[in-house]
């Protein structure tokens, strides 16, 4: 679909175009948060959740193998048994990815513009993250880049009566729509990389990036490697498509898995492979593809049926309500607690620098369908004001000068899903 802007959307402008800087943060503020969601947390309960996660993501890799290699890595993908491509191959839906990846390019425009200054200071958050990285963070970003295929990192995003209930679903193949579906919908980066063709942070002249060891998943010590280009993430567009798609299935925990995207994220620059201005640009795209075929009907009859089943077998896995097995426990459920989203906040900039900008941000019409499963009950005008009260202030990298930039840019989907439930 091609986002519109209605009369309502042009009404829920935002006073105060150039909002104030937002004030720093800095990263060591973040890193007892980010160090519970590894196989380093102090939490047994999560380390055991992790570690299950852990196994059946090489278990899934392996196959019928004895033993995980790496050649193994290049043909990585979801079995048969996990997830239905039948059922979503006879469907015949066109996901149009063609015309979604020029989208993408077009939204992510304003790279190209980025003066020297941002894009060195971009670098230096990539630096800094990468090491100071602790070896649980490093395990942690090892896993998560290859399950990239698979749905196995969400689990520890669910909590761990949810999250052990994900998990068993998907290892009997009792979700398999949904698991299908949704990394179906992810829209390859691979043309808006080549299109704008910027070197990965280890290939820069002169860089501090240090490699990182595979110690979590072949377990070979072999250096972890990315090829292409560097802007904008995949790996962190199949986060945001993932987790968001997920959340939108099961809304009672959309905080946790949206910000479970953004802590993904985290992990490239713990591998030294991108940087935050690709993280950020793939979070744009990705909100912005979701929105697009939560629009069209004929996806949403594909969704609305995938996400029946995949309720349906939580719930037997669960032995109980959705809403009584998602509840937060505390420690064992990291991604549920203030200081994740104090961090998936940060994540939306990284403290890179704010140019004044002054441009009123606009809601596109269909956008707010993004709220719609954590919001039922408001109308489709509400749902839009909470994401204009909650957008993060004008003028960050990727804003650009077009209301589309503008708006995907500054969308805070965490917060405004926060405050909706307040």
């Amino acid at each position: 679909m091609r986002f519109r802007y209605s009369l309502l959307a042009s009404a829920l402008l935002i006073g105060h175009f150039a909002q104030a800087k937002t004030t720093p943060v800095n990263l060591d503020h973040f890193q007892t948060t980010i160090e519970t969601t590894t196989p380093a947390s102090s939490n047994a309960q999560f380390v055991a959740l992790d570690s299950q996660i852990q196994q059946s993501l090489i278990d899934a890799l392996k196959g019928d193998a004895d033993k995980l290699t790496r050649a193994q890595l290049e043909k990585a993908e979801q079995s048969s048994k996990l997830a239905d491509k039948k059922w979503l191959k006879e469907s015949g839906y066109d996901f149009g990815k063609k015309a979604n990846q020029q989208a993408g390019i077009a939204l992510l425009s304003a790279f190209s513009t980025l003066p020297k200054s941002t894009l060195d200071a971009s670098m230096h958050v990539v630096e800094q993250v990468n090491l100071n990285a602790t070896n649980g963070q490093r395990q942690q970003a090892i896993i998560d880049a290859e399950g990239q295929d698979h749905l196995f990192f969400l689990a520890d995003a669910l909590g761990p009566k949810l999250g052990q209930a994900f998990l068993n679903a998907y290892n009997k193949g009792e979700i398999g729509k949904a698991a299908a579906l949704i990394k179906a919908s992810e829209v390859s980066t691979g043309a808006a990389k080549s299109h704008f063709n910027y070197p990965r942070p280890f290939l820069m002249p002169g860089n501090t990036i240090h490699a990182v060891p595979d110690t979590a998943v072949v377990k070979d010590n072999q250096p972890y490697q990315a090829s292409e280009g560097s802007f904008p993430s995949g790996h962190t567009n199949t986060a945001w498509t993932d987790g968001l798609l997920l959340g939108e299935m099961v809304p009672e925990r959309f905080v946790p898995l949206v910000d479970r995207a953004a802590r993904y994220g985290y992990s490239r620059m713990v591998l030294g492979v991108h940087y935050p201005i690709d993280l950020i640009g793939s979070r744009m795209v990705a909100q912005r593809n979701v929105a697009h075929y939560l629009n069209d009907a004929k996806y949403r009859a594909l969704f609305d049926e995938a996400k029946t089943q995949l309720r349906a077998a939580l719930e037997k896995e669960c032995g109980t309500t959705l809403a009584e097995c998602a509840k937060p426990a505390g420690a064992a459920d990291p991604y549920a607690v203030p200081q994740m989203r104090e961090f998936a906040h940060f994540a939306m900039t990284y403290n890179l620098p704010q140019e004044r900008q002054k441009m009123a941000l606009k809601v596109p019409e269909g956008a707010e369908v993004l709220l719609e499963a954590p919001f039922p009950h408001l109308s489709a005008a509400q749902r839009r004001q909470l994401m204009v009260s909650t957008a993060i202030a004008a003028g960050y990298p990727l804003s650009g000068t077009t209301a589309d930039q503008n708006f995907w840019q500054r969308l805070d989907l965490s917060a405004a899903a926060a405050k909706g439930h307040r």
